[in-house]
């Protein structure tokens, strides 16, 4: 008596399952497709990877810690730089009073570890007690907040 209890409520449950899936259909989880990523963050993500593989299988060379980082201001924008090529706040440049034009660096914030690669394509800083000078967009990359100043960083070559 019990045992036919427990299948009569097996089958009626199966019942009314099978009757409110037959007016609302199957639940959403059983047809979910996967997530198309659009092309532009592909290219994007290969390119940071792209970026990264490049530091990885070079060889970094330290150049100087507790270095004094700060950035350029926006009224350089355009102006040419001491190697001759327009200045551009938006790109991976910086700015060193010995450093070799073209001397790729890697500049790490020293408070949260956040790296940066940059181009040296200009000469300064010409404020006492600065290392280098970084463009606005490589700066903001690495700093902890967004009102700018300036940094202690460590430098080093990308070999």
């Amino acid at each position: 008596m019990i045992v036919t209890k427990k299948i009569a409520s097996i089958l009626l449950l199966i019942v009314v399952l099978s009757v409110s899936f037959s007016f609302t259909g199957l639940p959403k989880f059983f047809f979910q497709q996967p997530k198309v990523v659009a092309k532009d963050t592909i290219k994007k993500t290969a390119a940071i990877a792209d970026s990264l593989n490049l530091v990885n299988k070079t060889k970094l060379i330290l150049f100087k810690k507790n270095a004094h980082a700060s950035y350029y201001a926006e009224k350089f924008n355009g102006r040419r730089t001491a190697s001759g090529r327009r200045f551009d706040n938006s790109k991976y440049t910086a700015a060193h009073r010995k450093l070799p034009f073209g001397t790729k660096l890697k500049v790490t914030n020293e408070a949260n570890g956040k790296s940066v690669v940059v181009e040296v394509t200009d000469r300064g800083p010409f404020t006492k007690g600065r290392d280098i000078d970084l463009t606005k967009k490589a700066f903001m990359q690495i700093a902890s907040s967004r009102y700018g100043g300036s940094l202690k960083v460590t430098i080093e070559f990308i070999k």
